[in-house]
């Protein structure tokens, strides 16, 4: 690509655009025989005249006003570009990028905490369950389950996740107690999340009965909290994350039968870009996140 030195052309630009030398200096906080210089410097690049030199100020040559036509949309793209980069940096708007089940479950309901704290800074969430990818995704940080590593991206560890049965009341009064629960869990149907289906296996095994899981009727979810929901209906029994039920357990909504909690090995992470201009709102969101899973796990 044939592209004359940059600062020339867009002194040109301006110059072009106000018509005027004294205008477009202090515009770019230069002074006027600078201004005429980087002019000078073009000119003699393309090995044209852009400007004829009148008595009182310049005045575009032909050429000069279709060079000037055909550049200024180019740097209108650029400022907008630019733009449109920084100004998620400086306006009041977070944009986090999560997953259901934990905004409906965990943040949600913490958000307003946030929202008192921070009258100024609006929360946007989108919730994927897709693989993160900072390149192509509108962002500028986002929770991810996971084990901690993440392409092109720096993670700091926000929860662990610890899974255990959960029912209703009346289901596990049905079964007269957690002792025979776990006897008769060869005979109750299990709820499954599609996205977390190797939660009962994992379980069972912890459990020492990890034969139960092949031979048991199943119930098939789409999402965890439709597992959760159905759970609390008596279809069954399901098995909860911990972080994601503390209101329905609290509530009575939910039992944990058997208190046997198994730590999975995996974890909720805040997970940002690797390059990434600091800002202050960011900073701050984080640190709330980071003290509400603190409280949320003491």
């Amino acid at each position: 690509m044939k592209i004359p030195p940059l600062n020339p052309l867009k002194v040109f630009e301006v110059v072009a655009r106000t018509n005027n030398l004294t205008t477009a200096a202090n515009e770019l906080l230069v002074s006027q025989s600078a201004v005429s210089r980087q002019i000078a410097v073009l000119e003699e690049y393309l090995g044209v005249q852009l400007f004829t030199r009148e008595r009182v100020g310049v005045r575009l040559t032909e050429v000069g006003v279709a060079y000037a036509q055909r550049i200024r949309p180019a740097f209108e793209e650029i400022s907008d570009a630019t733009k449109f980069i920084t100004q998620k940096y400086s306006d009041n708007v977070i944009r986090l990028r999560t997953y259901t089940t934990l905004t409906a479950r965990w943040l949600i309901p913490r958000l307003p905490r946030f929202n008192m704290q921070y009258p100024g800074v609006e929360v946007m969430i989108a919730n994927s369950s897709a693989p993160l990818d900072f390149g192509t995704e509108q962002c500028d940080l986002a929770i991810v389950f996971g084990e901690g590593t993440w392409p092109d991206a720096e993670s700091t560890f926000l929860m662990e996740d610890v899974i255990e049965p959960v029912c209703s009341p009346a289901f596990l009064e049905s079964t007269h107690g957690g002792v025979r629960l776990l006897e008769a869990l060869h005979s109750k149907r299990l709820l499954v999340s599609k996205y977390r289906k190797y939660d009962w296996p994992a379980w069972l095994a912890h459990a020492g009965m990890g034969d139960v899981f092949d031979d048991a009727e199943k119930m098939i979810f789409s999402s965890s909290i439709l597992t959760w929901q159905a759970a609390m209906d008596g279809l069954g029994i399901a098995i909860g994350q911990s972080q994601m039920l503390e209101a329905d357990i609290k509530s009575g909504r939910l039992v944990r039968p058997f208190s046997r909690p198994l730590k999975t090995g995996k974890g909720h992470y805040l997970v940002t870009p690797s390059l990434q201009r600091y800002s202050s709102k960011i900073a701050s969101f984080k640190d709330w996140l980071l003290h509400e899973a603190e409280q949320s796990q003491d």
